[in-house]
């Protein structure tokens, strides 16, 4: 970072205007939160249902190799991720974060609808995986430019004294997106549908219900108020969104792409993930493995307003420490304990203590990385790098765990997160911590 960070130390109300009151600014957070859960819900919804959906798009006599189909599918619309970034990021940041926003949340809308009406193997052949990949490309797409528009929409809304908070409050979101898919999918299991209305038809019906949700986000976001940062960095700012703006920050987004290969793959490995390794690893059956995601999504969530606040207290940096440290010590042993236990009940305490792990990181990790870059190019600069760098270390998880798993040699993936965690680690400890230096107030 250079010489003109800002030691951020005001208790001036910002983000809004100079007359907005505490109450309108957390309607405004909460507003473009809720509007995150639902566009996280139609991601998760893939995951969760995958047991059911994938043998209607590839059919095999073998459930790994079905369900590393359905993770291939899902890596793929990572890839596009970046491209999302850089469309969104660039409407963000030179036509206002509240018209990405709209924009991103009615994209997921396709993307989902596709999905719930989509032909399978049996009745078009191979043409059904087609149908699948355009729509999961379409989500990706959707996502890639979601995180940097509302990362950095939470920024400039919040208290700059509770932006940590606000951050954990903001994550919970995607978790609490995934936590609802998977509740749909156990009352879908345990009231509705037998598992072969499931696997039949019943996997549809969380791809319609989240587009129509993403509609009704559509509709909430609508009233969403701009940010004051934009408002005054545009007027001051020809160049927002420029790519060549951006790359003159260069060295902050070689640090975003840093921050984030450990905790998003440690992220996607206790989410999207261990719903396969608890059914085909630990032995679980389906109705096990949901209860026990369940109950460690809570907690999850419950963990990171928690954490963000405590980032307001000490700084980020040492909260990525500890997510750093006790990621490369403890990642092995818990992965390893899992693989052996036949309990559902050790299966969830031992999640829950990686989630105390990785909090560390997820709690913070919006807030952090807005902090980075100035007004004019923010949501460009935490969208882009972290699109890229999720598209390769983290939509590639399922697919990297399940080819180790299949070549018999589940263990070497245990090893392979740890190696990420390790690399962001030594970026940890090198980085300044961003709420002391922090270019929230820079608008170029």
């Amino acid at each position: 970072m250079n010489s003109a960070l800002i030691n951020e130390e005001q208790d001036a109300p910002e983000g809004m205007s100079g007359d907005a009151d505490t109450a309108s600014r957390v309607r405004a957070i909460l507003v473009g939160s809720v509007g995150n859960l639902i566009e996280w819900y139609d991601v998760y919804a893939y995951s969760a249902f995958a047991l059911y959906f994938a043998p209607s798009f590839f059919p095999s006599t073998d459930p790994i190799t079905q369900q590393l189909s359905a993770a291939a599918v899902f890596a793929a619309a990572f890839v596009i991720r970046p491209v999302g970034g850089i469309l969104f990021g660039w409407i963000a940041d030179r036509h206002g974060r509240r018209r990405a926003l709209l924009y991103s949340v009615l994209l997921m809308c396709f993307g989902s609808l596709m999905i719930a009406v989509s032909p399978t193997h049996s009745q078009i052949g191979v043409g059904a995986a087609v149908v699948l990949i355009l729509a999961r490309l379409l989500q990706g797409l959707s996502q890639g430019g979601e995180y940097g528009a509302s990362a950095t929409y939470l920024a400039e809304m919040a208290d700059p004294r509770h932006r940590g908070f606000f951050s954990g409050v903001w994550y919970t979101t995607l978790i609490g997106g995934q936590l609802a898919a998977v509740l749909l999918l156990l009352l879908l299991q345990k009231v509705f549908l037998t598992p072969e209305e499931l696997r039949a038809w019943g996997w549809r019906i969380p791809f319609a219900i989240g587009a129509l949700l993403s509609l009704y986000a559509l509709r909430m976001r609508r009233d969403m108020s701009e940010t004051g940062h934009y408002n005054e960095a545009i007027a001051v700012a020809p160049s927002s969104g420029s790519l060549k703006a951006l790359f003159a920050h260069w060295r902050e987004l070689l640090l975003v792409i840093g921050i984030t290969i450990g905790g998003t793959s440690a992220f996607y490995t206790y989410t999207t993930y261990m719903q396969k390794f608890l059914k085909l690893s630990v032995g679980l059956d389906e109705t096990q493995v949901t209860m026990v995601v369940v109950g460690y999504l809570i907690v999850a969530l419950l963990l990171q307003p928690v954490y963000g606040a405590l980032s307001d207290r000490v700084g980020r940096k040492p909260l990525l420490i500890w997510f750093g440290v006790m990621g490369v010590l403890f990642t092995v042993p818990l992965l390893t304990a899992l693989s052996q236990t036949k309990s559902p009940w050790v299966a969830f305490f031992l999640v829950c203590g990686a989630w105390l792990i990785i909090s560390g990181y997820t709690a913070i990790t919006g807030i952090l990385k807005a902090e980075l870059f100035p007004t004019s190019v923010r949501a460009l600069g935490v969208g882009l790098p972290y699109a890229l760098t999720v598209s390769i270390f983290g939509g590639s998880v399922d697919t990297v765990a399940l080819a180790f798993k299949q070549a018999g040699h589940e263990s070497w993936f245990y090893w392979y997160a740890t190696g990420c965690i390790a690399f962001s680690l030594i970026v940890y400890l090198t980085m300044k911590d961003t709420q002391r230096y922090s270019r929230m107030e820079q608008h170029v």
